[in-house]
């Protein structure tokens, strides 16, 4: 073979340099974790995210099995604040949430063709989205119907009740988006309200409600689809959400003005910037509120000892709509009890405990100490263990900005009676970071990053707790056996046959003295009825 020349040589080896560079700039090199290399968006620190559960190794697997612990939160690896998956992007829905302390929590909405923008109330206790569509005092602004080019009539009518206030109106289909949410358009329910009374609350800036519950509530009756459900059938939607509210003592939003709260919707997964410490998973216990069990309540560590069929009688709801912490009355006096018992170094009217008379004292001396922590167990997904959830009297003292002077901090007492069973309202949640796994039917509780609390105590998901049967604690509905009922029917026909036999009787008796002794023509005064 003849042998190549110096020249020859050197010009080869430049032809081959200059493809090697060409190679490695068209593919990036990988780094060290043997991942190709991207470009990274400078986040905050400690900012992470989380879309859907990742299944852990075995070894986690299995110690979360013994524990009663969801997979969510034990992910090995975080996801970065705002990450992206399944074409859910995160970003745009923290802080997504604006609302006044004591009048709900609301997300903003585009309704209709072209889009009609409105504030709409966050609603985990009904299951109807519904929104203003005529004038009223309260409404800054209401859904405009004629003005939709993408409207249509069901030509049906709905009237929803709730504990507080009614509405009535007309249901339609329209195209609805969540500006601040994930990036689509359905078509949806939307019940136009036409007349309402004490539904809208003066000042709060909402003009509609979002009814995130189950069909099995939704009026006038389960056939009518709830928003959650159309979201999740005509999009990649998972189906879950999570939700993060900020109490009124939280500094985030003091720029929007002092009564301001604000919080996150997280619509198809959960963000784990949002809460700090593991997530707590509670069974679903039936698909129509969000009903699930609680098996203890403690008042300052100690127990309120109680059947614990009271706690849930005749339901147990985790519910944004609600303001209260409410429980049957039996629980409720039982807890008042021991809250004022545990607070006896100062006095309060009974007024104060009943919700009708507010407590103040001299702005930045509230003394939080002498009030004691609540403490609720919920049934975990393991049904022989249970996990707490503490209440600091941060959340079940509400503050009132309204009546409240520069110098003064007034709060009202946000645990009141109840006649429709348990309901987790706002003043819980706000302790909290609640994940809604509709996919797994199941409830999470994490400590929520943004909760109020002072340098003694703070909010905690605690667990695990043993217990035995303690799905027995959730409240059955007596079923009546079919032929008790035949039973009873059959008596009350004999009761009514008993009481009508005399009355044909008399009637036959009437007829045939009338047949005996036909009258004339002539009217006596006597005969007829004053």
């Amino acid at each position: 073979m003849k042998e190549s020349s110096p020249q020859a040589r050197c010009l080869t080896a430049l032809v081959m340099w200059t493809a090697l560079c060409v190679l490695s700039r068209a593919q990036p090199a990988p780094d060290s974790s043997g991942l190709s290399r991207a470009i990274r968006v400078p986040l905050r620190q400690g900012a992470r995210a989380e879309q859907s559960p990742r299944p852990p190794p075995p070894s986690a697997a299995a110690a979360a099995s013994k524990r009663g612990r969801g997979t969510a939160s034990e992910s090995p690896a975080r996801r970065r604040r705002g990450a992206s998956e399944g074409g859910v992007s995160f970003v745009d829905m923290i802080d997504n949430l604006r609302g006044k302390s004591g009048q709900g929590y609301y997300v903003e909405m585009a309704v209709g063709s072209p889009p009609q923008k409105l504030n709409i109330l966050v609603d985990t206790g009904s299951s109807n989205f519904a929104v203003g569509a005529a004038a009223h005092p309260f409404l800054r602004r209401y859904y405009h119907r004629s003005l939709s080019g993408s409207y249509r009539d069901l030509g049906r009518s709905v009237y929803v009740p709730y504990t507080q206030g009614r509405w009535e109106g007309e249901l339609g289909t329209d195209l609805v988006s969540v500006p601040h949410g994930p990036n689509a358009t359905l078509r949806a329910n939307v019940a136009a309200i036409t007349q309402s009374d004490r539904f809208f609350i003066n000042g709060s800036n909402w003009e509609g409600i979002l009814g995130l519950a189950y069909a099995d509530i939704a009026r006038p009756d389960e056939t009518l689809e709830p928003f959650f459900d159309s979201l999740v059938r005509q999009t990649s939607v998972p189906n879950l959400f999570s939700l993060q509210l900020c109490g009124a003592g939280f500094t985030q939003n003091q720029s929007l003005g002092s009564s301001t709260v604000g919080g996150s919707m997280i619509i198809g997964g959960v963000d784990s910037s949002l809460y700090v410490g593991e997530l707590w998973y509670t069974p679903i216990r039936r698909e129509w509120y969000y009903e699930v069990i609680i098996v203890r309540i403690e008042v300052n560590g100690q127990d309120l000892n109680m059947d614990c069929k009271e706690y849930n009688y005749d339901k147990s709801i985790v519910d944004s709509g609600t303001t209260n912490l409410r429980l049957p009355r039996k629980v409720f006096q039982a807890a008042v009890k021991a809250i004022e018992a545990a607070s006896s170094t100062e006095q309060f009217p009974s007024g104060f405990w009943l919700g009708e008379q507010l407590v103040c004292w001299q702005a930045g001396t509230t003394p939080w100490h002498i009030f004691p922590v609540i403490s609720l167990y919920l049934m975990s997904e393991n049904r022989n263990q249970s996990f707490r959830i503490s209440i600091l009297p941060q959340q079940y003292l509400r503050p009132v900005e309204d009546v409240a002077s520069a110098q003064e901090d007034c709060y009202k007492f946000a645990v009141s009676q109840s006649t429709t069973g348990t309901v987790m309202g706002a003043v819980i949640m706000e302790g909290f970071y609640v994940v809604f796994d509709r996919e797994k039917k199941r409830i999470g509780f994490a400590v929520s990053t943004c909760h109020v609390h002072d340098e003694f105590r703070t909010a905690s998901v605690e667990g695990p707790f043993h217990g035995v049967d303690l799905e027995d604690c959730g409240y059955n509905i007596p079923q009546t056996d079919e032929s008790t009922l035949m039973t009873i029917a059959y008596i009350m026909a004999g009761i009514c046959a008993l009481f009508m036999l005399p009355l044909c009787l008399m009637v036959c008796q009437w007829r045939f003295a009338r047949c005996l002794h036909p009258h004339g023509d002539f009217a006596d005064d006597i005969s007829l009825l004053k």
